[in-house]
């Protein structure tokens, strides 16, 4: 028997063995744990002996014979690496390209050689935090996202900064220095794009404010400072 058949055999009996477990890994955990739901896939985990289990974005971990659930983290001690964050950053990572930046408005500062996205609602303090410490950061082209998810106020003020003349100044006044936009939206105003907005934002399952999204793919929720963000743009070609 040649090298290159005796190769092809091995892995189709790897190949069995793994569609075989994961069928094993399957059949346990529905008959003994209905409640998880539909599982979307079943790999090889992070560390010998763990296998990973895939519920939409939520990451578990259970044994060969899918005898114990583990839910939580997985940290490598010798690298200081979340593995568990690692691999849902990877799950949740939106293609730049594809952002419906019609949307968004934009915000150039320096030469703009960098690129972000950014969902954000107007009564969010985390947003105000990180939008004022944004300020200290240049070169760089923001797409902002209007994203209206903490109650009707927020859609009056996000109607009224996307329909304001000056979009990107209205946001600046009212999340750096507090000064509102005017309350008479433009006659004939379209705001169907904040709606689209949430609807986008429901897809990918962006559930808080700000999410930060990078050229790169990564996305990064909550309100990173100043030092955090260069580094992610600087990583972001």
């Amino acid at each position: 028997m040649n090298r290159t058949l005796t190769a092809l055999l091995a892995g189709a009996l790897l190949a069995g063995a793994a569609f075989a477990q994961e069928a094993t890994i399957r059949k346990n955990l529905l008959e003994r744990l209905p409640q998880i739901g539909k599982i979307d896939e079943v790999t090889k985990g992070p560390a010998a002996g763990l296998y990973e289990v895939r519920v939409g974005s939520d990451i578990f971990y259970t044994d060969a014979e899918g005898n114990y659930l583990i839910e939580g983290q997985v940290l490598d001690l010798r690298t200081r690496r979340n593995l568990t964050e690692e691999r849902q950053n990877k799950l949740l990572a939106i293609d730049f390209d594809s952002l419906p930046l019609k949307d968004a408005f934009t915000v150039v500062r320096g030469d703009g050689r960098r690129r972000m996205a950014v969902f954000q609602d107007p009564n969010c303090g985390y947003c105000k935090k990180f939008e004022r410490d944004l300020q200290k950061v240049d070169n760089v082209t923001i797409h902002m996202f209007l994203y209206p998810i903490l109650g009707n106020d927020s859609v009056v003020k996000s109607r009224n900064i996307w329909c304001a003349k000056d979009k990107a100044r209205s946001w600046q006044d009212w999340m750096v220095r507090d000064v509102a936009a005017p309350a008479a939206p433009t006659p004939g105003c379209d705001t169907t794009a904040l709606d689209r907005n949430r609807e986008f934002g429901r897809k990918h399952q962006i559930t808080g404010t700000p999410t930060l999204l990078f050229a790169d793919g990564r996305r990064v929720p909550g309100a990173l400072g100043a030092p955090e963000v260069e580094k992610l743009l600087s990583g972001a070609k």
